[in-house]
């Protein structure tokens, strides 16, 4: 099977039932369920573009030993230019989104690229399991299958291990000669209710005594024992206007706690079992965050660029980027686009080799921009309500353009600087949908944790830094000083 066309990826969530929970109620259909409906269309438009001759060559590559064509976040890159292909292809994908859908299917995709690169780290656990990865990630990109995954325990008792909570987290609680069962939570799953398999691996921190919990295995989303229950949805299909809420009717990414009990995993999908040291490990080694924070940096620039464009125009719809102190926000704003776009290139020129001969963009630049984002972003959407200010709280509904008595006034009471009222309040509304609405709350929240605890991310930027350079430099700075000599008169 080559990639997959939208049609075809609704065909099969509609084929693979799963055990999906939302506002109390359980989901019998999530591609026509008015909480999942929209974002499912978006996907499909996505591998659509997969399928489109005008489009195809920029979001799919054909794989050298079957000849078919399958999804470029799969891709190996050979080169530099290998790694500005696949972000042009990434590029194009958050385009269609405006970078506000963060867990699209390239990002798990580029995910298990990094570990087929690194399979043979997972030897450590035995020789079966490299291979079994490899077969793994030629069977998801072979059939072109959009995975989502949940990373953390629960929020149950942050001051305990795993292993004292074992009824909560996840863990294998049997084994047999076929396979292992697992139970326990899992959070958070972005876009679990509508993908096709749940790919499932801890981040460093397991503790001696946590090998139950030192796990990494998939298992499809539809399998018997995975429970999720979604948050509340920020809208449903048909219950708001588009005028008024644009981005969140057509963008939401709903949000799952993963429940598992007793749910089978065959051996096959097993990729590391119960080692603490290895599941700590493979998290960095396999070099996974080279990969992912180059589709996710991709992205985040679109919704950078999507967001800076907003504040101008808001500025620009009544004047008030006629005064300095605007003007300075706005050249801030600036800053953060081009920030991305230079860690992004620096990450394809200096490029590292992997161990099968391939090669993925460094790491540095992209952790970098990955720390940069929790305050860089925020302080975007901070921006746009500085401007906007009182004018958010004023805007009228779509509806009221429609009323005949209140023609008049809504006619000549919003227009702003060269714009008309109902262009302005259609600015205005969609501004306010990314930066004060839920649904822009959320947008912001992700870009925070999206790529964990920013403050332990920074940390990690530390303990895992290149100081060569910065050492030579002190170094030959000290060298100036020499030893203490009796002053010269």
């Amino acid at each position: 099977m080559s990639a997959r066309s939208g049609q075809q990826f609704i065909d099969h969530l509609k084929a693979t039932p799963r055990d999906v929970w939302i506002n109390g109620e359980q989901v019998q259909d999530v591609t026509t369920h008015p909480a999942f409906s929209a974002s499912v269309e978006q996907l499909a438009k996505l591998y659509d573009m997969q399928v489109a001759k005008e489009t195809e060559d920029q979001t799919t590559y054909i794989v050298p030993e079957t000849g078919e064509r399958a999804g470029l976040a799969f891709m190996p890159a050979m080169n530099t230019a290998d790694l500005t292909k696949k972000r042009e292809g990434y590029l194009l994908w958050a385009q269609q989104n405006f970078g506000l859908m963060g867990r699209s299917p390239d990002f798990l995709n580029c995910s298990l690229l990094a570990f087929w690169e690194a399979r043979e780290l997972a030897g450590k656990n035995g020789p079966e399991f490299p291979e079994r990865i490899a077969k793994y990630y030629e069977y998801v990109r072979d059939n072109d299958l959009f995975l989502s995954h949940a990373l953390l325990s629960p929020q149950n008792d942050r001051s305990k291990p795993s292993s004292e909570q074992a009824e909560l987290h996840m863990r294998v609680v049997k084994e047999t000669d076929e396979g292992i069962y697992i139970s326990g939570g899992r959070m958070i799953a972005t876009l679990g209710p509508v993908s096709d398999e749940m790919l499932m691996y801890s981040l460093p921190g397991l503790r001696p005594g946590d090998e139950d919990h030192a796990l990494m295995f998939a298992v499809p989303t539809n399998s018997n024992g995975l429970r999720q229950i979604c948050r509340e949805p920020y809208t449903l299909a048909g219950q708001k206007s588009d005028f008024d809420h644009p981005l969140s009717n057509r963008f939401e990414e709903n949000d799952s706690l993963l429940i598992f009990d007793n749910c089978f995993v065959p051996w096959d999908r097993v990729f590391i079992y119960r080692d603490v040291q290895l599941s700590n490990e493979y998290y960095i080694t396999s070099s996974l965050r080279n990969h992912t924070a180059h589709q996710t940096n991709t992205r985040a620039l679109v919704k950078m660029q999507f967001a800076v464009g907003v504040a101008m125009e808001v500025a620009r719809s009544m004047g008030a980027d006629a005064f300095l102190h605007v003007q300075s926000m706005l050249g801030e704003s600036l800053n953060h686009i081009e920030f991305l776009k230079s860690g992004l290139l620096h990450s394809e020129v200096a490029c590292e080799a992997t161990q099968v001969g391939t090669v993925r963009p460094l790491l540095g630049p992209l952790q970098a921009l990955r720390t940069y984002l929790p305050t860089a972003y925020p302080r975007v959407v901070e921006i746009i309500q500085t401007i906007a200010a009182g004018g958010f709280m004023m805007m009228p509904s779509g509806a009221d353009f429609l009323a005949d008595e209140l023609k008049e006034d809504t006619q000549r009471f919003y227009s702003g600087a060269n714009i008309s009222s109902l262009d302005r309040a259609r600015l205005f509304k969609l501004a306010w949908d990314l930066s004060g609405e839920a649904f822009g709350t959320r947008a912001l929240q992700y870009e925070r944790y999206y790529a964990g605890d920013p403050m332990r991310t920074r940390a990690m930027n530390y303990m895992g830094a290149d100081d060569v350079e910065p050492k030579r430099l002190v170094n030959a700075a000290l060298a100036l000083a020499g030893d203490p000599e009796p002053a010269k008169r």
